[in-house]
């Protein structure tokens, strides 16, 4: 069977992590089986739903890499949704009920008060009917059999449907609620495996109930623990851990990717270059039970580690103007965002403040200074001047490299001494020396 996957967002907010999570892990199922990952857009609610999201969600995707191979609208599936619950009405797997909110809460209370279950209370058949209600509908669960299925990710699963209230699937306007047009969406666009959140444990076991009345068989369920913050569970207005703010922050996609990939598994998180690497080694059988904890500062690290074994190749197309290919060389292991490149411009080709220093290190580059005129800079200058300086003073260590460092970039620390000396030329050298001396 191919393996075909959902993300199914509504359009009512930005993407945060977590959404972004269950995104990457519905793609990273998929093309680990080579299968199809697709798109839904749950805008059935058309107060709520607004077209800037939805460009907003198919934006963050793209900024990610996880291109769907499909996508789906539930406001243009209206007709597959009316003729699917007419077939359940039929079969009487939905019925009509006048409750209001009110009366509904009302008993609930006296359930409780009880001690008893707070589950809906169906009405006899031939109870009368008010006159000039519009009915809400509600799908009828089967209290004869036991829901059972096992999770990919939670293990064996059991519900009583006698404790379970029958969910209303329609509103009094027509309007649908979210959990009947899903599991008709997901029959028809054949999705073999549906991984979300673990908050939707208790609407899967209804959608089970559902995809049987219609005669289909459901596809496999993993419910993933939650991702949770210092402040709390994510939610669309923790705007901290939205596309946008990590963007700002200089995260790279992959680096992002990498954390979400592995975060709440046994293993551990791997700067990966390409969803494909990540895809390969992702298996649900690893992830737990408990919440996964989501910090900034680790995507921060991941970032890091991420950038210092990128290519020239894949951020030529994001770098300032003057850097290349060998400039990447020498300055990528010491950047934990691709804008820090911009800082180090003045030093391989401007022009740098020369460093406040003691007399006796003004007078060790003063030597300095003489010293390089003499290096032969077609062969590696920085040796050169270390060895000879290092002869002629007797410093060494930091006594011997610092002064040079601060004279030469302006800086106390940096990327190897080498390549960048030789990157800084030798006029440019020479001059900023003296400068310091």
């Amino acid at each position: 069977m191919t393996t075909v996957t959902r993300f199914a967002p509504s359009p009512t907010g930005r993407l945060h992590v977590g959404n972004i999570r269950t995104a990457l892990h519905n793609y990273l199922l998929a093309k680990r089986d080579g299968g199809r990952f697709l798109l839904r857009i749950d805008d059935t609610d058309p107060e709520r739903s607004r077209e800037d999201y939805v460009e907003a969600i198919r934006d963050d995707l793209g900024w990610l890499g996880l291109v769907p191979d499909g996508e789906v609208r539930q406001s243009a599936r209206f007709d597959l949704y009316e003729r699917e619950f007419e077939r359940l009405k039929g079969a009487g797997r939905v019925y009509a009920c006048y409750e209001t909110p009110e009366e509904l809460e009302l008993r609930r209370k006296v359930l409780l008060g009880r001690g008893l279950p707070p589950v809906y209370e169906r009405k006899p058949t031939d109870a009368p009917l008010p006159e000039g209600v519009a009915p809400h509908w509600r799908f009828r669960l089967d209290h004869s059999v036991l829901i059972e299925w096992t999770d990919l990710v939670r293990g064996p699963q059991h519900f009583d449907p006698k404790l379970i209230s029958d969910p209303v699937v329609r509103r009094a306007d027509g309007s649908w609620l979210y959990l009947l047009p899903s599991v008709i969406d997901d029959i028809d666009m054949g999705i073999s495996h549906v991984l979300r959140g673990e908050d939707h444990v208790s609407n899967s076991a209804t959608q089970l109930q559902m995809f049987a009345a219609l005669g289909a068989t459901p596809p496999a369920l993993a419910h993933e623990a939650l991702l949770v913050t210092a402040e709390g569970k994510l939610s669309k207005r923790l705007g901290a851990s939205g596309v946008d703010a990590l963007k700002e922050a200089g995260i790279e996609p992959m680096a992002l990717n990498s954390l979400l990939a592995r975060l709440g598994t046994s293993r551990p998180v791997e700067a990966k270059a390409t969803l494909a690497e990540l895809a390969e080694g992702f298996d649900l059988s690893t992830f737990g039970r408990a919440p996964a904890h989501f910090d900034l500062a680790e995507v921060e690290a991941v970032n890091r580690k991420l950038l210092h074994h990128l290519d020239y190749a894949s951020v030529a197309d994001r770098v300032p103007a003057g850097i290349g290919e060998g400039e990447w060389a020498i300055l990528a292991g010491n950047v934990d965002h691709l804008a820090e490149l911009a800082d180090w411009l003045p030093v391989l080709d401007g022009e740098i403040d020369p460093p406040a220093l003691s007399v006796e290190d003004r007078a060790f580059l003063a030597l300095a200074a003489e010293t390089a005129g003499m290096v032969e800079w077609d062969e590696e200058p920085w040796p050169q001047l270390t060895m000879s300086l290092k002869a002629a003073t007797e410093r060494s260590g930091k006594a011997l490299f610092m002064p040079l460092r601060l004279a030469l970039t302006g800086r106390a620390h940096g990327p190897e001494m080498a390549p960048l000396l030789k990157r800084i030329g030798r006029a440019r050298a020479i001059a900023r020396l003296k400068a310091a001396a």
